[in-house]
């Protein structure tokens, strides 16, 4: 016994049409009604399917006989779709029919310009350095050959390049470490409260040099939960030093870790790290995007303080392999506050 194509369409996990020879939709699957509308079959694929680049890749398919394949574009009211389209000639009713099956291919299109703007990202952080390099070597080995004083001074200049280009590619490793990490959790325990201890520690001196105020509040008891404590410091590290730099002199900088207690958002137990800072505040249109890669709310400053753009990025990727949560709260001229929420058990996810 032979399955009708109506049956063989109803069985696809994707959207499928059937055309028959006379150029009718014959059959399409309920995949292909969510995507296409109810109530197609019987019409004229071309008031049916109406995008000019797939019509024309059927109208091919039955002229020559042969397989092919396009792009077919839609939106579901939030989000840009796109579906690679692959048309083939059937038998049906003695002559040639077309099956169109639609995969939607988002997923992979996002991935690779996401690849695309990294690669345009890293390129154009890495030019302003370098082209500032070039410039003062080919400055000290012309005109300033012989003056000391601009020696010196394009030396100094050139240091501070060169280390912007080494915190650079640092960042980029790191990210690229956590990154391919990101699925296998830390199990090991890591004692919180001394990792904020060693943080402050760490950043004491920039605080001072900075003139900023640094408080710290832990809980009498230690808190400890599984992780990664090198990776834990670095989230500590960017989030207090972009504190530190961002707030502005005579500010306040504030580090606390909550007791442990029931966390909403993680559906079990969890303890909450804060760094807030009395700072000059974001401006909210900008909070959303705040751990995209590169993504800067005062560009020229962020430089100028010796940002790469990755620190942010960097902080969620670690957190989620920690199974936990970022969130940010800020409001403008009364400072930012950044929240940590980490699990206690390993089986929260």
């Amino acid at each position: 016994m032979t399955a009708a194509p109506r049956d063989i369409l109803m069985v696809l996990g994707i959207p499928a049409v059937l055309i028959a020879p006379d150029e009718r939709i014959f059959a399409v699957n309920a995949a292909a009604e969510t995507l296409l509308g109810k109530n197609i079959e019987g019409r004229h694929f071309i008031t049916a399917l109406r995008q000019p680049a797939l019509i024309e890749t059927i109208e091919q398919v039955q002229r020559e006989g042969t397989r092919r394949e396009t792009r077919y574009l839609t939106n579901d009211g939030q989000h840009d779709i796109t579906y690679r389209v692959t048309c083939g000639p059937v038998p049906m009713q003695g002559r040639l029919g077309t099956l169109v099956s639609f995969e939607d291919i988002t997923p992979m299109e996002q991935a690779g310009q996401m690849r695309r703007d990294f690669v345009a990202n890293v390129s154009h952080e890495l030019r302003t350095p370098l082209t500032a390099l070039l410039g003062f070597i080919e400055t000290l080995q012309g005109p300033a050959r012989n003056d000391t004083n601009a020696q010196e001074r394009f030396l100094a200049i050139m240091a501070a390049e060169a280390e912007r280009m080494n915190r650079l590619v640092s960042d980029l490793l790191s990210l690229s470490r956590v990154e391919a990490d990101e699925r296998v959790r830390p199990v090991d325990p890591v004692d919180l409260g001394s990792v904020i201890q060693q943080t402050r520690h760490s950043l004491a001196q920039l605080a001072d040099e900075a003139g900023i105020e640094m408080s710290l509040h832990l809980p009498e008891s230690p808190v400890v939960v599984p992780g990664d404590a090198d990776q834990l410091r670095q989230v500590l590290t960017n989030l207090f030093e972009n504190a530190i730099k961002y707030s502005g002199n005579g500010k306040f900088v504030r580090l606390s870790l909550g007791a442990p207690g029931y966390e909403g958002r993680l559906r079990g137990q969890g303890v909450r790290i804060e760094v807030s800072d009395t700072g000059p505040g974001i401006d909210t249109v900008h909070l959303p995007r705040l751990t995209e890669r590169f993504y800067r709310v005062d560009s020229h400053r962020s430089r100028e303080l010796g940002g790469t753009g990755l620190g942010l990025a960097i902080v969620k990727h670690i957190v989620n392999r920690h199974r936990g949560r970022l969130q940010v709260d800020s409001q403008l001229g009364r400072g930012t506050t950044f929240t940590v929420i980490l699990p206690l058990d390993e089986k929260v996810e």
